[in-house]
């Protein structure tokens, strides 16, 4: 009965673990809603959840990251992974890309080789027949999946790409580093893929290879991706934006003084005054519906999530005219209208800061 018992409580604890989330890292106030207006020409954004974003001007468009695929914990800690087509099939037509009427992708950009990033972007590509651009473990993400070398580019940091009006630069930074050693020794040690990655694999054989930051100049407007809350100390000199998508993702387990670090080497080193948080909502959450914040059993590992809270209101409060905004799932957002409309300083429907 003492052992019957104890298989109760250690699989009711297990349940509350893996099959209950904490709440996100940020403030429901900050949520902004679709824009009911797009003007003709206006640079726009979708956001799926991680880090998944696509961009578009109306003449070109191109996606970060591109993951759709979602896995328990028991398949992503102690079984193999692969691509789930179904899930990206239906995550590229959520987004208007693919499917009848559907448009095509200029390039598909995953910020590093993590399978929350670089999993599926292989079969975006393929599907719309974009640029796989990355490092070269990407690369091999991408030839392990068959993806045509035709469309596959490495990237060079700081040598810009073009596509349609964007001008793209990745840049070299490093990734959010895991407070438990054994984590951070699976995640980051060795972060090489140096041959054809061939799914289904363990989770962590989509090794680190390099992280990016991606920094984006267009007509309308300039922004940086920093995916992952890592950060290289001057890395992003000479890097203007007017807004930062930020990486927050277990921001709240570092120290004090690396939380404002991060924050004064990527929002304070490029001048931006608006910040849209990503990598927020949890690796094992549902596609479709309310984003979720990790589920509990993860959270021990890498987030705090009252932490990062804390720290964003902080800096709400304390540096004036600065915006933060969180993103709907799939819907598009205005971030700089068109020419034709008139320039504004904000994105459309971002609320004013807080008092």
């Amino acid at each position: 009965m003492g052992l019957a018992a104890l298989a109760l409580l250690l699989g009711a604890v297990a349940a509350f673990l893996f099959g209950t989330s904490t709440p996100p890292p940020v403030d429901p106030a900050w949520a902004v809603a679709a824009s009911a207006d797009v003007p003709p020409g206006s640079l726009t954004v979708r956001f799926t959840g991680t880090s998944t974003l696509l961009f578009s001007d109306g003449e070109t468009a191109w996606m970060v990251d591109g993951w759709f695929s979602r896995f328990g914990a028991r398949q992503l800690y102690r079984g193999k992974i692969a691509p789930d087509g179904e899930a990206i099939a239906r995550g590229l037509e959520r987004n208007g890309i693919g499917g009848e009427g559907g448009g095509r992708l200029a390039a598909v950009i995953p910020v590093h080789s993590h399978f929350d990033h670089a999993m599926d972007a292989p079969e975006v590509a393929k599907r719309t027949g974009a640029i796989l651009l990355g490092s070269p473990s990407t690369a091999n993400i991408g030839r392990g999946w068959g993806l045509p070398e035709s469309q596959i580019r490495i990237a060079r940091s700081r040598e810009p790409e073009r596509f349609g009006r964007f001008e793209i630069t990745l840049v070299e930074t490093r990734h959010f580093e895991f407070p438990d050693p054994a984590v951070r020794a699976q995640a980051l040690e060795r972060p090489e893929i140096e041959a054809p990655l061939v799914p289904p694999v363990a989770a962590f054989d989509y090794r680190l290879g390099t992280p990016y930051a991606i920094h984006v100049r267009h007509p309308l407007g300039t922004f940086l991706i920093q995916g992952s809350a890592g950060y290289v100390e001057g890395g992003l000199a000479g890097y203007d934006a007017e807004l930062v998508f930020l990486g927050i993702g277990g921001l709240g387990t570092q120290t004090a003084d690396y939380r404002e670090t991060y924050w004064r080497e990527t929002v304070v080193a490029t001048g931006a005054r608006r910040v849209i948080p990503v990598h927020w909502d949890s690796l094992m959450g549902p596609i479709e519906g309310p984003f979720v914040g990790e589920v509990r059993a993860a959270s021990l590992l890498s987030s705090d999530g009252d932490r990062t809270l804390a720290f964003l209101k902080q800096k709400l409060a304390e540096t004036p005219g600065l915006r933060i905004a969180t993103l709907p799932r799939y819907d598009e957002v205005v971030l700089f209208p068109g020419m034709g409309a008139g320039m504004a300083e904000a994105p459309a429907d971002v609320p004013p800061p807080a008092p």
